[in-house]
Parts: structure tokens; sequence; C-alpha cells
């Protein structure tokens, strides 16, 4: 596998946690009084948006490049 596919399923499988980080911190975590879940919340959403968003990104500046 060529560090180019390394990096694109890299990104995809950290979507995924991120997905799962916010589907814990919503519906899993245990409800405590604290800053801890609404943080992680947070983290989660970005990371599902933002992993995605870096992912074309690359993928569209990874397609110019000649090997």
């Amino acid at each position: 596998m060529s560090l180019r596919g390394f990096h694109i399923v890299f990104v995809i499988v950290t979507t995924l946690l991120s997905l799962f980080l916010t589907g814990w911190a919503l519906f899993l975590a245990p409800v405590t009084v604290g800053v801890i879940r609404p943080i992680l919340m947070v983290a989660g959403i970005a990371g599902t948006i933002g992993f995605p968003v870096y992912g074309v990104y690359f993928y569209r500046k990874a397609r110019k490049l000649i090997l």
C-alpha cells in the first residue's frame, strides 16, 4: 500500500472514530457534572466534520501528483 493510500485509509478511520466518540458522548457516557462530556461531544463533532473536509482536500491534491 502506498503512502497516499494509507493516508486516505487513515483519514477514513479517524472519521469513523470521531463519529463513534460523538455517539458515545451523546448516548453512552455516564451523566456527570463537569465539562468533559461536552468537550468530547464538541471534539467528536469537529472531527466528524473536519476529517472528511481534509480528506477531500488531500485527495484532490494527491491526484495531481505524478508518481
